[in-house]
This record gives C-alpha cells, sequence and structure tokens, in this order.
C-alpha cells in the first residue's frame, strides 16, 4: 500500500472532472492523494474551465453524473471535445461511467441505452478479455449505476465485457486513456447516498434492491479495491514513481 504524503504544491497534479454540486472524486481520489499528487478538481457544469494543455497535470479523470453523453448542454459537448487534449497529448486519462461515454463519443462511437430497456443498478459480472488478462487481475463484479452504455469504437480495445445487459465495460486508447463503465471509485457512504437520492432508479427494468446493493458491497468491493490499487499502478503510478506508460512519453 501507499503511505499518504503531505500535499505539496510542487506536488504533480490530477484533474478531475465531476458532474454535481456535492460530487466527490471518492475512492479514486483518495488513492491518489495517497500516491502523492494533488488534485485540480473542476465541475464544467458550474462554469469551471477546463485547461487547454495537460502540460502541468500528470493526468486527468472525468467521473459519472446523472445526464447523457447524448444530453445537447453546452457543457457535455465541451468536455467531449475536450478529450481531445489528452488523447493527442499521451496523458493518462481514465473515463468513468459517463467520462467513458463522452470518450467514446469524441472517438466517434455512440452511446445508447439496452434496446430491452434494461438498466445496471447493483453488482453485475464481468469477464476479462484476453487482452485485459494480460495487463491485470480483473474483479469478477463490479458496481454499476448506469441507462446506458457505449459502443466500441474501432480505434479501442476491448479489455473487459458484462454479462449482464451491456457489453462494453473496459476499454483502451492507445496506450494509457482507458474508460470503464463500473464505479471502482464508490464509497460506503457514497452507496448510502445514491441508494437515497435516487431511490427510484431501483424500481427500473434490471435494477437491483437496496439491500442487494450493500450486501454486494460486502461480498465484491474488497476484489474492487484491489484492482484499483493495481490499476492506479499501471494507469498513472505515483508522483515518485510514473507508470511504465508515463516514464516512457515523458522520455520520447
Amino acid at each position: 500500500m501507499h503511505a499518504p504524503r503531505p500535499k505539496s504544491s510542487s506536488h504533480p497534479r490530477v484533474l478531475i472532472v465531476l458532474h454535481q454540486e456535492n460530487s466527490t472524486p471518492g475512492r479514486v481520489g483518495q488513492e491518489l492523494v495517497k500516491r502523492g499528487f494533488n488534485l485540480d478538481i473542476r465541475k464544467p457544469r458550474f462554469g469551471d474551465v477546463l485547461p487547454s494543455t495537460l502540460e502541468d497535470h500528470a493526468g486527468a479523470v472525468i467521473f459519472g453524473g446523472p445526464m447523457s453523453a447524448n444530453d445537447t448542454d453546452a457543457f457535455v459537448q465541451r468536455e467531449i471535445d475536450w478529450i481531445s487534449v489528452p488523447l493527442k497529448q499521451q496523458k493518462p486519462f481514465l473515463g468513468i461511467c459517463l467520462g467513458a461515454q463522452m470518450m467514446v463519443k469524441q472517438l466517434g462511437g455512440t452511446v445508447a441505452g439496452a434496446k430491452n430497456g434494461q438498466v445496471e443498478i447493483g453488482y453485475y459480472g464481468l469477464q476479462a478479455t484476453p487482452a485485459g488478462e494480460s495487463l491485470i487481475n480483473w474483479p469478477l463484479k463490479v458496481y454499476q449505476w448506469h441507462r446506458e452504455g457505449f459502443s466500441l469504437p474501432s480505434s479501442c480495445e476491448l479489455l473487459a465485457r458484462g454479462t449482464g445487459a451491456y457489453v462494453n465495460q473496459a476499454i483502451r486508447y492507445g496506450a494509457n486513456a482507458y474508460g470503464i463503465q463500473f464505479h471502482p471509485e464508490l464509497t460506503h457512504s457514497m452507496m448510502v447516498r445514491w441508494t437515497t437520492k435516487a431511490a427510484e432508479r431501483m424500481t427500473l427494468p434490471g435494477a437491483q434492491q437496496r439491500r442487494d446493493h450493500f450486501a454486494g458491497r460486502f461480498i465484491y468491493d474488497p476484489a474492487v479495491k484491489s484492482w484499483l490499487d493495481r490499476f492506479l499502478d499501471l494507469w498513472i503510478g505515483t508522483a515518485e514513481a510514473p507508470s511504465l506508460t508515463a516514464r516512457l512519453h515523458a522520455a520520447e
């Protein structure tokens, strides 16, 4: 495990993009801080501007939200367009749920609900592809909260499939841009908040009941937490020892 380090302005920053007034980066944010990164949190929906370059950032994460990547709101399109910045600069980029769907839209793919109207809200099965298995060990079940999924752009590699209504669960573009449909950032308090404030979502077809969310967390979350630690090693490393991918890019 990585010991917490005191915050310092000299430590590299990771850009964090959130979509609701009270959203937090959850466990992903906590783990990045433990690895020595400072978090540069921005909420374009509420007027924050995204940087024109990531030269001053170690990487970027776009999180989820209740909106759709197909929405016509100006901030949604601005974020989709902005994703070209980390992709062109080959900076570590991670899109989670909505963030992954935005990355797919940037790459020419599509975002849509399941044809049978099913949603995934709760814990659902995950199966790594051979490409995914060659990178990292994956958990058997992951936490989902979505009504739409993304296609697989021709420029992307599929790393993990879902066993439910949404097949594409984890993809990679280039060496260090990833999109995942599930939510490894979820803390216990976030689960309490989501299942309380958005309780009506659990009446949708295919959604699991609230008690099953908490029972599932007890069973499956330790493996998800271990996966996240390994994934962050692969994706961004630490402030003192960047990932192999980042070191190779810096040497170019």
